[in-house]
């Protein structure tokens, strides 16, 4: 059976993302050194398939197939570009970025289905309104939280619309010099999926 793992980044004060959707505070060129680079590119090459809801997605899509990607980080370029991809949008109904499936219907169902299937694990990057759905159906089976050193002072937290208590078991973390911190949670009780 696939799992299905969310990883997320996230300010000292709680935030996915700012307001009016601004990501601009996870570029931060002081927190891009050599180990959070190595550390991107490993977690890229782990295969499986990536999901994403639609905002997430056009900004992945505007990025990763560019010159400039392969310029800034050639490793983690082509695995994104070369990795399946799932793009959860009611409004959209073509993609450019190579091996895009869009999914038109409910997310939970299409997750539950394809965690039946055999094959390749799957990641969700981003994309904070499909995570808070998915979390309380109880589909994801970790969370890799990376909390930046920035305080933004306004956004969106990460689990908007979740109303029941998710208990979380820490299983591992990783500090970066950069002052990064990623630590990795699996739902504490498991939950008919």
């Amino acid at each position: 059976m696939r799992s299905l793992a969310a990883f997320e980044q996230l300010t000292l004060d709680g935030f996915f993302s700012g307001e009016n959707g601004d990501f601009s505070w996870t570029h931060s060129r002081e927190r891009q050194d050599q180990e959070w680079t190595s550390f991107a590119a490993e977690n890229a090459s782990g295969g499986g398939i990536l999901l994403f809801g639609r905002v997430t997605f056009e900004i992945m899509a505007g990025y990763w197939p560019t010159p400039r990607a392969a310029q800034d980080n050639a490793i983690v370029a082509e695995h994104m570009n070369r990795m399946p991809k799932i793009v959860f949008s009611r409004t959209l109904d073509s993609v450019a970025w190579s091996n895009t499936r869009i999914v038109k219907s409910d997310p939970a169902a299409e997750v539950r289905r394809l965690k039946k299937e055999p094959g390749p694990n799957m990641a969700i990057l981003g994309s904070g309104t499909i995570v808070s759905l998915l979390a309380r159906e109880g589909l994801i089976d970790e969370y890799q939280l990376a909390v930046l050193p920035v305080v933004i002072g306004k956004g969106r937290t990460l689990f908007e619309g979740v109303h029941d208590r998710l208990p979380m078991k820490l299983t591992r973390t990783r500090s970066f010099k950069n002052g990064n911190v990623v630590s990795w949670y699996a739902p504490a009780a498991a939950r008919a999926a």
